[in-house]
């Protein structure tokens, strides 16, 4: 049995599947492309950029015109004679103008339109971070099924060797049948669990290739040894108040809440006057009629102010300004929600790299003393102290810690992902340093 199976057969793995493979920032790359869910935020983001140039559309003049042609004949009779009068035509337009002087509802409605905008920014940016986290995340289960994959097969492996060991020892009668029993079933077991973990892989595959809208290929894996580092600042507190200042959601709902007081605002006027500033020109050509039977032209112009006084509208107003103040509440509670969530979601993934930190530097010597186990127990069963159970166990123990290990580190990266979202300071620069553990990739 080679003492460096476990090396020789994950090194295999981890070099095939860096050859040509591609990093996560070349995934992020083709699901800023491709992922159908920020092609609707970025959708949405141009459809709210909209609302701007319509609100300001009820402060602007609207200039109309309105023309006519028409074609008459009329047929007269007198003491029972039939006359017929000749054919005329008589075309007109009018040209009018119309500018908001004083309408409150409009004005408010204007910065409800910018309001608008900057909701829209503020949920395509929340879009833009919950694109990093789903493609890290994506990216971090499949390196995880890659490598439960990579130790049931080299689990499977030494079993392998392990059990025909234990066959050839019974036969010489140094060993009992036990022995073979015992490797036999962990045998049967791996080539089970080996199903499992590649039905799982191929599952997480798919869930990456539903974001970036193809097959990934081979992803490149973290480097031997990566050292993670720390929350910076170090102090929850800050991240908590970050959380609930800058979170995207909560500046989203912030402008929502002054959207509600505007709409407040915008129904009151409803009890108000307005007035317009109005001009018009008017041109009638009319052909022969009696009164002018040789036709007539007129212009008329015309400019004033106009006012208009809303008196009684049914109760409708009242009732419009009583839902739009409990819009209001509504939204100030939602805000609190929103708040204390992104409070929240900053105190667990700060707690969760610190105890990830942790937990790494655990499994990192918990994998040193593993290893050290399985070289003792294979020596021992050499020697004929230790029987084939132990190095079977001992085996067991290094693969899961060394899986543990490599599934503490893509935790804690995530959980530090999650801490700068919930702060509402996740950019692509944090992607590009997570990018940065990575293995190089190597050229065919």
């Amino acid at each position: 049995m080679r003492k460096s199976l476990v090396a020789t057969l994950l090194g295999g793995v981890f070099m095939s599947m860096n050859a040509q493979a591609i990093d996560l920032l070349q995934v992020y790359k083709e699901a800023l492309a491709n992922d159908a869910q920020y092609a609707s935020a970025r959708s949405a983001l141009a459809a709210g950029q909209e609302r701007a140039p319509q609100g300001r559309a009820g402060l602007l003049p609207v200039v109309g015109l309105t023309g006519s042609y028409t074609r008459s004949n009329q047929d007269t009779t007198a003491s029972g004679v039939e006359a017929s009068s000749p054919n005329f035509n008589s075309k007109g337009y009018t040209l009018s103008l119309s500018q908001p002087l004083f309408r409150l509802a409009n004005w408010e409605a204007y910065q409800q339109g910018k309001l608008a905008v900057a909701i829209s920014e503020a949920q395509f940016a929340q879009a833009q971070q919950d694109l990093i986290l789903r493609v890290a995340q994506a990216y971090f289960d499949v390196l995880t099924a890659q490598d439960a994959l990579a130790s049931v097969q080299a689990q499977k492996e030494a079993i392998t060797e392990q059990l025909a060991a234990a066959k050839r020892n019974f036969e010489v009668g140094t060993a009992t049948i036990t022995d073979t029993h015992e490797a036999q079933a962990r045998y049967d077991l791996a080539v089970a669990q080996e199903f499992a973990t590649q039905n799982d892989l191929e599952i997480r595959r798919a869930a990456l290739q539903q974001i970036i809208g193809k097959p990934a290929g081979e992803l490149a894996t973290l480097r031997p040894g990566v050292q993670l580092n720390s929350p910076e600042p170090a102090q929850m507190e800050k991240w908590v108040e970050s959380a609930e200042q800058q979170n995207y959601g909560v500046v989203a709902q912030q402008l929502l809440v002054e959207n509600a007081q505007r709409e407040i605002t915008r129904n009151r006027a409803g009890h108000l006057p307005t007035v317009d500033l109005v001009a018009s020109r008017n041109y009638n050509n009319a052909g022969w009629s009696s009164q002018f039977p040789a036709g007539a032209s007129v212009t008329s112009n015309a400019i004033g102010v106009q006012v208009a006084i809303p008196i009684f509208s049914g109760l409708g107003v009242t009732s419009r300004v009583r839902e739009a103040i409990a819009l209001e509440d509504k939204s100030r509670s939602d805000l609190e929600n929103v708040r204390r969530t992104a409070a929240q979601g900053a105190r667990q993934a700060f707690f969760g790299v610190n105890a990830g930190l942790a937990q790494v530097k655990a499994l990192e010597a918990a994998e040193v003393s593993s290893q050290s186990s399985l070289e003792s127990n294979r020596l021992g069963y050499q020697v004929g102290v230790r029987i084939n159970i132990d190095v079977l166990n001992a085996q067991q123990q290094l693969y899961s810690t060394r899986e543990s290990l490599a599934k503490a580190r893509y935790d804690t990266i995530m959980n530090g992902l999650r801490l700068k979202a919930a702060a509402g300071t996740l950019k692509e620069e944090d992607l590009l340093q997570v990018n940065g553990l990575l293995m190089e990739q190597t050229q065919p």
